[in-house]
Order: C-alpha cells, then sequence, then structure tokens
C-alpha cells in the first residue's frame, strides 16, 4: 500500500514538472480515464433521438379514403323521376297512373304546357293527345325501349325524303317521326297504297282506333290476321263493332290475342263499348306505350329502365 502512495506521488511530481513538454501531454493522455469504462449516460447531443416527421407517419388523408361504387339501380335507370319531370300525374286516372309514370321516366313524354323556370311542367294526363304528338311518342318509346336492339327501331325519316302527305312538310317539326311511320308502312299513306290517306291531320286528336292501328303493328310486328265485325263481337264483345273503320278492324282483333297486355285492356280496362271514335287522353296514350311486343316477345318500360336483358 505505501509503495502504491509513493508512486502516485512520483507520478504527479513528474507531471507537474513536464506540464509544457509534450511528454507530459503524453503522460496526461495516459492516465485520463477511459471514456469506454464509465458509467456516464450519452447527452442528448450525443446520440439524438430523431423524432418522427409528419412526412414518416403520415395521417391518412380524405383523398386517400375509397369511394363507395355506385349502386347497380342507379346507374341503371339515368333518367330522373316521373315527379320531377311533370308536376300532375297524379291526376291520371289510378288504374294506369303508374304506367303513366314508367313511360314518363323513359323521358319521351312532352309537356302539354310548359313550365316556369326551375318548375315542373304540367302533363296534363286527361286531355286529348293530337295524332302529331302520339306519332312522335310511339316512335320515341320503341326506340327507347329497344335501344340496345337496333333491328326492331323505327328509323327516323331525313330531310331529303318526299313527304307522304301534303300537310306534313320537311320543315314540320316532326316530319321525322311522322314520315318515318310512313315510311315503315306502321300507318296508312300514298306509300302503303292508300291513296285516301293524302293528309296526317297532325293537329287533330287521336282516335281510339288510330291508336290501335298504328301500335299493333309496332307490337305484332307480323302480317296481321283478317278480321270482321262478327270476329270482333265474338271475341271483344263489343256492341260497337259495326262503328270500328274497316282498316283499323285487323287490328282490334289482332289486340284480343295479347290476353292481359293488350292495348284495349291496359288503358281502357273491361268495357264492352270500344267506341272507336272516341279521343285518347294523353294519359291513355301514355300508357299504352309503356309496354311492346306480343305474346309474351316483349318488354315494359320498367324493364327497359332497369337494363333487364331481352333475348
Amino acid at each position: 500500500m505505501l509503495q502504491k502512495i509513493t508512486l502516485g506521488l512520483i507520478s504527479l511530481c513528474l507531471l507537474a514538472s513536464c506540464s509544457n513538454t509534450s511528454a507530459s501531454n503524453a503522460l496526461r493522455d495516459a492516465f485520463a480515464a477511459d471514456p469506454r469504462l464509465t458509467n456516464a449516460s450519452p447527452s442528448p447531443e450525443a446520440s439524438p433521438t430523431p423524432s418522427p416527421t409528419p412526412s414518416e407517419s403520415p395521417s391518412p388523408s380524405p383523398e386517400t379514403t375509397p369511394e363507395p361504387s355506385p349502386s347497380p339501380t342507379a346507374s341503371a335507370s339515368p333518367t330522373a323521376d316521373a315527379s320531377s319531370l311533370f308536376s300532375d300525374l297524379d291526376k291520371a286516372p289510378q288504374e294506369i297512373r303508374q304506367a303513366v309514370k314508367d313511360t314518363a321516366q323513359l323521358g319521351i313524354l312532352t309537356p302539354q304546357t310548359q313550365a316556369k323556370a326551375n318548375e315542373p311542367a304540367l302533363f296534363e294526363p286527361n286531355k286529348n293527345v293530337t295524332r302529331r304528338v302520339y306519332a312522335r311518342w310511339l316512335v320515341a318509346a320503341n326506340n327507347r325501349i329497344y335501344s340496345t336492339r337496333p333491328a326492331r327501331q323505327i328509323r327516323l325519316a331525313v330531310e331529303s325524303a318526299t313527304p307522304a302527305f301534303k300537310d306534313v312538310s320537311t320543315k314540320d317539326p316532326d316530319f321525322a317521326s311522322i314520315q318515318g311511320l310512313a315510311e315503315a308502312g306502321l300507318i296508312p299513306s300514298s306509300l302503303s297504297g292508300d291513296t285516301t290517306a293524302s293528309l296526317f291531320r297532325p293537329d287533330a286528336p287521336l282516335t281510339r282506333e288510330d291508336l290501335l292501328l298504328w301500335k299493333i303493328p309496332v307490337d305484332t310486328r307480323q302480317a296481321l290476321p283478317n278480321a270482321t265485325i262478327e270476329s270482333i263481337r265474338q271475341t271483344w264483345g263489343f256492341q260497337d263493332a259495326n262503328k270500328i273503320d274497316s282498316k283499323a278492324l285487323r287490328a282490334v282483333y289482332a289486340d284480343f290475342q295479347n290476353g292481359d297486355q293488350s292495348n284495349i285492356r291496359r288503358a281502357f280496362a273491361y268495357t264492352t263499348l270500344f267506341q272507336p271514335k272516341r279521343p285518347v287522353t294523353r294519359a291513355e296514350a301514355a300508357a299504352v306505350l309503356s309496354y311492346f311486343g306480343f305474346q309474351g316477345d316483349g318488354i315494359s318500360a320498367q324493364e327497359a329502365l332497369k337494363g333487364t336483358p331481352k333475348p
């Protein structure tokens, strides 16, 4: 022990005497404590702990949240709700009201009275429909319902066509539809060999027999069967069968063969009086156009709006 103390004193004396020499610096360094052998903790400056930056741990932003996919129902029915198109559809007879609304959703019906700004238009379902308006709706409804089946569409006429009727010129706003029906042979005209049909009378009221005469060929897409007054009486039981125009008899008879999808049953319900010359209301015309087809081979406006595939 005494020896160790003596050696320590000698070392101190040497350090003091050599403080200004390089040897003293070396000796001092030799006796300095080794930092690796001490228990002192490193200062924060020596080994800083990196703090997380916003870029290293980003919080989810609204843009990265997946948006819900649109439902199939919403995408299958791009047309507006019928009540947003017309404000008075509930005035249609209750029995055909839904059929009228279905046709309205096709987007092919036109208002009777123009609406004010930001207000739905008036359809006026119980007013009479004109021949020009029904011709326009008939073509538009057929082509909308068969939008995926071009072979069943009615082609609109071009302006260069020779008018089939003296009172429907190429400048008429409904020339394309009326002329298109004539060129397809769906309405009587000089093109179909009917020399008595030189005038279309576009602004006259549409009659029940003309409604059938124009619509049934689009439903059946085949030659109409022969019919007589007696065959109408035996099938429909109409007491006024003798008042039906001879050109419309076959259409009325063919409509009976369409069962509950017949135009007469859907528009006028059960009746023993056809009243062939009676004007058709806008609601009745719209109801008829809610379905096209014959004996099961057809499609409704509802099915067309839902995108239901048909063979």
